[in-house]
């Protein structure tokens, strides 16, 4: 360990008030409600909060719930079940309250303990072997006890430089939510654009169109109603033996489900040697069981096992072909005329009616799209870079291996990606994929505390 860097017992911390260690809330039903606040479990934390689906604890029992409430600069840690997720407690974030299974840590007295440098001290190496000693002791469902939380320990710099530790990852965390929420706009846009025309059919020229019955309701002349297979090839997946899987990269990328599924594209984890039934690159990505209907798109040739089909436009009109099979499917596991599936046949995905514009309305739209769309993909490309650089660095920032006290507090922020890249490339020898020149001007940064 580096000179200047100290351990810290978490009892000592919390016998001298600095840092506070406590579980979640174990509420009834019948404290549950409409209004109030949410109620966190392991399912609302995953790169951040996501609270829309969440429950709900009645406003006449909030109090009851006494600290176990947010407050900013909590770091949330997943204690059971699910274990390692982790979130920050922003100014921003909406107040919820904790269930038991979650954890958070509070530092009561930031002139010791950074909060965002706890943040991320606990996502590196050392804090996970603490967590897989203690959830190992025990033979139910993986669990880290507060007893047990409350006997680890912290390693860290002076205040000054756990400050500066924290700037350096927390510029990459800026930077991909301000890209994400980017993303989100261009994609809404197409979607609007998409709903415009096709669905409320209102395009370019739609009052000279005259409206004629369809099977699926009134459409515009020229238009038709088609099945999914008449204007896509379809493969369904089929799963290799798992003889031939892997996770060292041997063969080609392997998707069983929508497991790895990301915002747009998938992340590889497993590999399998035998090619089987492959989707290839473009090729959009449809799963076939629970949950049927979520998309997303081949960047490469990859084999696809049994929950997932393969659909390739017969005309090359993927870009429109996937907007409105995103229309189409908004609704997980509804398909055809609204019944509920748990699993498609190839048979009922390839009798799928759908409304089908001219070949003229679909190259306008497709043109009218194109730049929104790639604008996503790099955007996703630049998030995956940043993020790939971010877990590169956080372990050596936070074990000391990489020296920040030389570095600028409050750089820029892309003064501190483009330094940390070269740090990057040099602590592992390896060529890291260069960053795109950021143009400032059309972005708006936002600090994590930033109300």
């Amino acid at each position: 360990m580096r000179e200047g860097w100290y351990i810290w017992e978490t009892s000592n911390l919390i016998a001298k008030d600095t840092l506070e260690i406590g579980d979640g809330y174990r509420a009834k039903n019948s404290e549950m409600g409409i209004d109030g606040l949410p109620f966190a479990r392991a399912g609302n934390i995953n790169n951040g909060f996501h609270f829309d689906s969440a429950d709900v604890l009645a406003s006449h029992s909030v109090q009851k719930a006494g600290n176990k409430i947010s407050i900013p600069g909590d770091v949330v840690f997943t204690s059971k079940g699910t274990i390692g997720r982790f979130a920050f407690v922003k100014p921003s974030t909406p107040q919820f309250v904790y269930s038991p299974q979650l954890c958070y840590w509070r530092v009561k007295d930031a002139t010791i303990v950074d909060p965002l440098y706890l943040y991320y001290w606990m996502q590196g190496p050392y804090f996970f072997s603490l967590v897989h000693k203690v959830k190992s002791l025990t033979t139910m469902a993986d669990y880290v006890s507060l007893s047990d939380q409350r006997k680890m320990h912290i390693i860290a710099p002076s205040i000054h430089e756990q400050k500066k530790i924290a700037g350096i990852l927390s510029a990459y965390d800026d930077l991909i939510e301000n890209n994400t929420r980017r993303i989100a706009i261009l994609e809404e846009m197409a979607r609007m654009l998409y709903q415009e025309w096709f669905v409320n059919f209102r395009f370019p020229g739609h009052e000279n169109v005259n409206m004629v019955e369809s099977p699926l309701g009134m459409i515009p002349e020229g238009w038709d109603v088609v099945k999914l297979g008449d204007v896509c090839s379809i493969t369904m997946g089929q799963s290799p033996s798992s003889q031939f899987y892997n996770v060292e990269g041997d063969g080609l990328p392997f998707h069983q489900g929508v497991t790895d599924f990301g915002k747009l594209f998938p992340s590889d984890r497993v590999y399998c040697t035998y090619d089987g039934r492959v989707a290839h690159p473009g090729d959009i990505l449809f799963s076939v069981r629970a949950p049927v209907g979520r998309i997303n798109i081949a960047n490469k040739k990859i084999v696809i096992g049994r929950g997932i089909s393969a659909i390739c436009s017969k005309s090359g009109h993927q870009r429109f072909m996937f907007q409105l099979l995103k229309d189409k499917f908004q609704e997980e596991d509804i398909i055809g005329n609204g019944s509920i599936f748990k699993a498609v046949t190839k048979e009922e995905i390839n009798g799928v009616e759908l409304i089908y514009p001219n070949e003229e309305m679909i190259i306008a739209f497709e043109d009218s799209v194109i730049s929104l769309l790639l604008d996503v993909e790099n955007l996703l490309k630049r998030n995956a870079n940043l993020r790939y650089t971010r877990d590169l660095l956080l372990p050596r920032l936070i074990s000391g291996e990489i020296d920040v006290s030389s570095w600028v507090e409050d750089s820029p922020v892309e003064e501190v990606v483009d330094k940390g890249e070269e740090l990057a490339m040099a602590a592992v020898g390896a060529q890291v994929e260069p960053m795109r020149p950021i143009d400032t001007k059309s972005l708006t940064w936002h600090s994590l505390w930033d109300q």
